[in-house]
């Protein structure tokens, strides 16, 4: 994500008190930024031990969990709201995470690049991986194990019985509604269980 005004806007859709899960919290700013401003409580989910000592530095409660094994250790709908940013797309199995992130939360924010965004397929076009700010690494060194688009995961979250509250996407942390899946960087929903 790029960075501070991406956050703000996610923050925008947390609503004030809520208790929050965040899945893939790195060094737990946007969690520290809804505890002092919207008066949130809850969790980060951390692997890197570096953004686990962030997180704690910032006082963020974190608890250090591979998302690949799931989500056992928390209650159906103990959470208000999940988030899982930027994280999805480096989950070997996305579906499955999707609907731990909707078990364990009332609602689910999602967000990730979206590889449907015009510089994105112009790039394909020309023969070539894109490399972007949302995308920075080359086909071959890159932590992402899937692409998505905003228009795919539409289709993933009908197919799991989802209710998409809202969908848009960032653009240099503005948010874009008319055509996001060419004219959005990232992808940004929120959704709940049917």
């Amino acid at each position: 994500m790029s960075q501070h005004r991406d956050l703000d806007v996610i923050a925008g859709l947390v609503p004030a008190g809520s208790r929050v899960l965040d899945l893939g919290c790195g060094d737990g700013e946007l969690l520290a930024h809804l505890v002092s401003a919207k008066g949130c409580s809850g969790y980060g989910v951390e692997l890197d031990d570096a953004n686990l000592q962030a997180s704690l530095a910032r006082g963020i409660d974190v608890i250090q969990l591979n998302l690949e094994e799931g989500l056992a250790m928390f209650g159906d709908a103990s959470f208000d709201v999940v988030l899982q940013l930027d994280t999805l797309q480096h989950l070997r199995n996305a579906e499955k995470m999707l609907r731990e992130t909707a078990r364990v939360g009332r609602i689910g924010i999602v967000s990730f690049p979206n590889f449907a965004h015009w510089p994105n397929r112009l790039s394909v076009a020309r023969g070539r991986m894109p490399v972007t700010k949302t995308l920075p690494y080359q086909w071959y060194d890159t932590p992402n194990i899937r692409v998505g688009t905003h228009a795919d995961f539409e289709v993933l979250a009908r197919k799991n019985g989802l209710t998409i509250l809202d969908s848009f996407g960032l653009r240099d942390g503005r948010p874009v509604r008319f055509w996001p899946n060419a004219r959005a960087s990232v992808a940004v929903f929120k959704f709940e269980r049917r």
